[in-house]
């Protein structure tokens, strides 16, 4: 045998068929595709405050607060292609998931969301309100919940300041972040008491 005859029968064989079926194919990738227009209509038919009060990257709240602003038909055709473009760079399971909740929400859920509503409302509007909320929370940062206000005060300002460019649909990053904030302060107070409850309920049964 020459020695040029010799050579690794693994590096020279061909692709096999299964090298390519981690890929996905052009149906899947179409399907895909059609799954993130359906979601993003979805999206833009929230109302605008459970819209920016979900957690999603600046960026493509922006896109979609604009498309919903757009109203020719070339205008919107364009803002389309833009935001499913965008919306290709992020995860979209939570948003489904946010849309399935706002859609289908339950009693408990909706009662909690209204309830992150009114104290993020009271805690922009009223001073003494955040004596209050850290009375009841105490576990709160109070440092970083009173920075998100006194900022979340400065977004609202500045929208109404300028209602001709469209600004004041939108509250900001630090309103949202508020009612994030809030809302899970909420949910872990809420949590807590349920599992005092049960832990109670243990000891009855012990007894």
């Amino acid at each position: 045998m020459h020695p040029n005859d010799h050579f690794d029968h693994d590096e020279a064989a061909p692709a096999r068929d299964d090298d390519f079926a981690d890929r996905p194919s052009k149906t899947r990738l179409k399907q895909d595709m059609h799954d993130l227009q359906a979601l993003g209509k979805e999206l833009i038919e929230m109302p605008d405050a459970r819209l920016t009060a979900l957690d999603m990257p600046e960026f493509l709240l922006d896109a979609l607060l604009q498309l919903k602003r757009t109203r020719s038909h070339e205008g919107r055709r364009r803002q389309w292609q833009y935001v499913g473009k965008l919306m290709r760079r992020v995860d979209a399971e939570p948003l489904r998931e946010a849309v399935a909740s706002f859609k289908v929400p339950g009693a408990k859920e909706t009662l909690a969301l209204h309830t992150a509503e009114r104290w993020r409302d009271r805690l922009l509007a009223e001073d003494d309100a955040l004596t209050q909320w850290m009375s009841e929370h105490p576990d709160t940062d109070a440092q970083a919940l009173r920075t998100l206000i006194r900022n979340a005060r400065k977004d609202q300002l500045a929208a109404a300041a300028q209602p001709a460019t469209g600004t004041a649909e939108r509250k900001g990053r630090a309103y949202r972040d508020l009612f994030q904030r809030i809302k899970s302060a909420l949910e872990a107070a809420a949590k807590a008491d349920e599992l005092a409850a049960r832990d109670l309920d243990e000891e009855d049964d012990d007894e």
